[in-house]
């Protein structure tokens, strides 16, 4: 290791760009004269920190959280995979379907599309959860007005809401605000009320809520519905967790985590209250 780390070293000596070699633990291997200039101590086996001066950095090695990111990365391709499977298997029952005697081909067809709308919507949720973890999508540019899209979203989801019997209330201050830009505000509304009108049940109400108290701007999505059991609620916002009461859902799984992703990365905080048949409430907290 040292005679590689002595051939590396003379190697970048003659490098013209500014370039750093960091071992595992993120110790100086190698700096070019470019880049020894910007660190200003670039003496072989000390501790760098995330600032380089601009440097390209190269590590020596694996990184230690890799084989960590790696398993992650597996377990999530695994559950997009696991996930995807199921639309289509029922979407290849509906097609052999089709090929039976007296099939009804136009109910057939019905939920053919069904299910391919299902696979298009997880395939969405899956690529705008990867652009918000890759900073693709600036979340917290500027500020939105949040009753007047409130509503919007509401009216947009009122024959979705008819259809499950849920009634759907949003109430608020005109005058509050939300750190998110519009279309992150949508998002994280229409998967909050989405989530209630999918699982709260027939003859329940879903309220949707802005206002601003002790310098905090709180959105809150509930009803009176279903509920969830107390202890799967600190998992309501994990990838492709169901609660038992909607494994038989048609929803993504995504919803919720998108919601978090949003709401943290604007610097807020959500969290899940309610119980079996007392409903379910979503509270989005923002520094006012």
């Amino acid at each position: 290791m040292v005679n590689d780390e002595a051939r590396i070293q003379a190697l970048f000596a003659s490098v013209d760009e500014p370039v750093i070699v960091l071992d595992e633990e993120r110790r100086l291997v190698a700096a070019s004269p470019a880049a020894a200039e910007a660190l200003g101590d670039a003496t072989p086996g000390r501790r760098v920190g995330e600032d380089v001066g601009g440097a390209l950095v190269l590590f020596l090695g694996a990184l230690p959280e890799l084989s960590a990111y790696e398993e992650l990365r597996a377990g999530f391709t695994a559950a997009v995979s696991h996930e995807l499977r199921t639309p289509l298997a029922r979407l290849l029952v509906v097609l052999e379907s089709a090929s039976l005697p007296g099939a009804d081909v136009n109910d057939l067809l019905e939920q053919a599309r069904n299910e391919v709308e299902q696979a298009s919507e997880l395939i969405d949720d899956v690529l705008f959860l990867g652009e918000l973890e890759t900073g693709r999508e600036v979340v917290s540019l500027g500020r939105t007005r949040a009753l007047p899209l409130l509503r919007e979203v509401a009216a947009a989801l009122a024959d979705r809401a008819a259809h499950s019997e849920v009634a759907l209330q949003v109430t608020g201050g005109e005058e509050v605000e939300l750190p998110l830009r519009p279309r992150m505000l949508r998002v994280v509304v229409e998967n909050l009320v989405a989530n209630a009108i999918r699982y709260a049940g027939p003859g329940s109400t879903c309220r949707v809520s802005v206002t601003n108290a002790g310098g905090v701007s709180v959105l809150a999505v509930s009803d009176d519905g279903t509920g969830v059991d107390s202890a799967e609620l600190g998992r309501l916002f994990e990838r492709f967790y169901r609660a038992d009461t909607a494994r038989s859902s048609r929803g993504t799984g995504l919803g919720l985590a998108i919601v978090k992703h949003i709401v943290t990365s604007a610097g807020g905080s959500v969290e899940a209250s309610g119980a079996p048949g007392r409903g379910l409430e979503i509270v989005c907290r923002f520094p006012a």
